[in-house]
């Protein structure tokens, strides 16, 4: 059976390899002129000054825990791959936005001298590298457990991994998340609706800084993300393999069962990079529609190839039903985001109509949207858990979690190219700021907005995803701390459930609100800072005298580490908490409610941020005044509030609920000798 785990190890490499190879030839390519050069360096620098003052308070927030796992769980191995996990999670985040950062110029630069396909190229192959590092790194780390520990010990310890990868996720995710929208606010408050600047305008102070975070925030914070999703489902059916293989009647053994996850993720890999190698774009062709084809590409090999393998190594087509069920709800989440976010469809027209009487009521229709959005990602994800669990159940009495697990597996598989389509936008929004501050004639810009419209949606179908495959992760990871507790029910009418159950479903509520007030203190100093330029030397706006850039991204990078702690800490601690003062039933009704509550809110923050978002595009291209209108102003407000739903609180929800059921599996073993101080 090991050789099943060196399959994936040698799919995890050709993965890493093809990475590489994009890398090289994106390096390799035309950087523009002297002052797109300038710039570039300037978003590079402030990008790797945050990313390695945020990877030192990291380091030490893995040697606490690495130490808490090894005296607290008296495992040494589960500690070991702890640091194996976390480590791996920084790496796919580094070695994502070091590529990003050299191919936003670079893709302004084609832009330039060789017009839209190009450019689309370059900034979807930097996506790429991510989706590849991500899928990868976290592919060859499991798959080199699995090659070197015996099966038991892996299906013991190998939530290690899966804790390494979350508190890593949940730091670099928060901690982004609020250096970017605290820059991204400060622009265009100060900037756009005070100023009447344009957005990306080289005269203002903050304007560095906000394409610094559109890297540390977006690129590297996304990557991280979707690196724990990966890996924590893959674990999660790794968990379950037992139960299932006891459930089969003989049908397979455990091994088989714990290698199969890990051969579809292999399969996802391959899928993903002939997805990858299918995307080419068209001079006047909408670029969303190489993106797409690329996703349909990459699912389809999964589906085809799923079905044989179910059968050849499971002996029954059930599982791969549970894989093509969360890879069809993974789809139709994104299509649904897209519908509900893009300047397309009627939603965010119809914030944009209603901005015309002021920011008020721009505010409330957008909150509508997301609140909206939220019916049928969840009927879809409902609908996903049915056909995955009873699919698999017909084969054997106590499967269906086990095919919950595979369904979050087979939504995940393609996530070398989902990261690659999320991540492309990023990059294109910062080729526009260079090729705004460069002063690039203005078909260079109308290129650039053209991918960067189109990079919006994608963000927003990336977070979708992101947020509908944590509901199934958590979900199996749920079912793996029952395994492991012994839980075979959770009992409603017994109120220390019922304290958790309200417990887990504030958390998703205080934690927004110190993810919230976060960047608004945050960007309190950079409104402050911006304004304190202007006022001190009025050459800044005539545009004879260079703003403090420097300042600026200090002031970001500052805010973003000292208000990362609380949210991250508390994720850890809560868990803990629950399950040492009230017990193993009370902890599973949190981890309940924290997931219901979770799920719906990172939902509609998401969506809420994205419509906003592209109702200010919406604005811009013309409709209802265009640019400085005051609709456009009551826009840029909406978009204002929406940047830290959609960028800070609601995607760092998902990683919320997915940190908290890893931290309970690993440490229930402790939760069960206590057995509850007062539950």
């Amino acid at each position: 059976m090991k050789t099943f785990a060196l399959i994936a190890v040698c799919a995890a490499v050709i993965g890493l390899v093809v990475a590489l190879i994009l890398a090289m030839r994106i390096k390799n390519s035309d950087q523009g002129t002297d002052r797109m050069k300038e710039i570039s360096g300037f978003i590079r620098e402030g990008a790797f000054a945050f990313l390695k003052r945020e990877y030192k308070i990291m380091a030490i927030v893995i040697i606490v825990l690495a130490l808490l796992i090894g005296i607290g769980l008296q495992s040494v191995t589960t500690a070991i791959l702890y640091v194996f996990g976390a480590v791996l999670s920084v790496l796919a985040g580094f070695f994502g936005m070091n590529v990003a950062t050299w191919g936003n110029v670079r893709t302004a630069a084609a832009a330039k001298e060789s017009g839209m396909n190009k450019a689309l190229q370059i900034a979807f192959h930097s996506g790429a590298v991510m989706g590849l590092a991500v899928s990868g790194l976290g592919l060859f780390g499991l798959g080199i457990v699995a090659c070197c520990l015996d099966l038991a010990t892996v299906v013991q310890c190998v939530t290690g991994f899966g804790f390494g990868a979350s508190s890593m996720a949940l730091f670099g995710r928060v901690g982004g998340g609020i250096y970017t929208k605290a820059a991204d606010v400060g622009a265009d408050l100060v900037g756009k609706v005070e100023a009447g600047i344009p957005e990306d305008d080289p005269r203002n102070p903050a304007v560095i800084a906000d394409n610094v975070g559109d890297n540390v925030g977006d690129v590297a914070g996304m990557g991280s993300d979707l690196y724990e999703s990966y890996c924590g489902s893959i674990i999660s059916a790794i968990t379950l393999a037992a139960v299932a293989s006891a459930a089969s009647g003989g049908l397979f053994d455990e091994a088989t069962a714990a290698f199969f996850p890990l051969i579809m993720a292999a399969v996802g890999i391959i899928s993903s990079i002939i997805g990858i190698m299918m995307v080419r774009g068209k001079e006047g062709s909408n670029p969303a529609n190489a993106l797409n084809m690329g996703t349909y590409i990459a699912s389809g090999v999964v589906v085809i190839v799923s079905i044989i393998l179910s059968k050849a190594m499971l002996g029954s087509f059930a599982f791969a039903v549970a894989i093509i069920a969360g890879l069809v709800v993974g789809v139709a989440i994104g299509k649904i985001t897209e519908i509900y976010t893009s300047g397309d469809y009627k939603s965010v027209k119809k914030i944009a109509e209603q901005s015309q009487t002021g920011a008020a009521t721009t505010i409330i229709s957008g909150l509508g949207v997301g609140m909206m959005s939220t019916v049928w990602p969840i009927i879809c994800i409902a609908v996903g858990i049915f056909a995955a669990y009873f699919a698999t159940e017909t084969v054997g009495t106590g499967m269906g979690m086990y095919g919950i697990a595979l369904a979050a597996v087979g939504m995940l598989s393609t996530t070398g190219m989902t990261v690659a389509v999320d991540a492309y936008g990023p990059v294109s929004d910062n080729a526009g700021g260079i090729a705004e501050m460069a002063e690039l004639p203005h078909e260079v810009r109308e290129i650039t907005d053209k991918l960067d419209a189109v990079g919006n949606t994608t963000a927003a179908i990336g977070k979708g995803f992101a947020i509908g495959s944590a509901a199934l992760t958590a979900l199996a990871l749920f079912a793996s701390y029952s395994a492991v507790t012994g839980l075979s029910a959770i009992s409603l009418l017994n109120p220390i459930v019922i304290i958790g159950l309200f417990i887990g479903a504030m958390l998703p509520f205080m934690f927004s609100a110190f993810t919230m007030n976060s960047v608004g203190r945050a960007a309190n100093q950079m409104i402050e800072e911006v304004r304190r330029q202007f006022r001190s030397d009025e050459g800044i706006l005539a545009g004879t005298v260079k703003p403090d850039y420097a300042h600026c991204v200090d002031i970001s990078t500052q805010a973003a580490l000292k208000e990362m702690i609380v949210p991250g800490l508390m994720a850890i601690i809560a868990p803990l908490a629950v399950g040492i003062i009230l017990g193993p039933e009370a902890l599973g009704g949190m981890l309940a409610g924290a997931l219901a509550a979770g799920v719906l809110m990172a939902l509609m923050m998401a969506n809420a941020g994205g419509a906003w978002d592209n109702a200010k595009k919406f604005v811009e291209e013309g409709h209802y005044g265009g640019k400085g209108s005051e609709t456009h102003k009551a826009t840029v407000v909406g978009d204002t509030v929406g940047d830290p739903f959609k960028d800070t609180s609601g995607p760092s929800i998902n990683i919320l609920i997915k940190l908290m059921t890893i931290v309970s599996v690993v440490f229930a073993p402790l939760f069960v000798a206590i057995g509850g101080l007062i539950g």
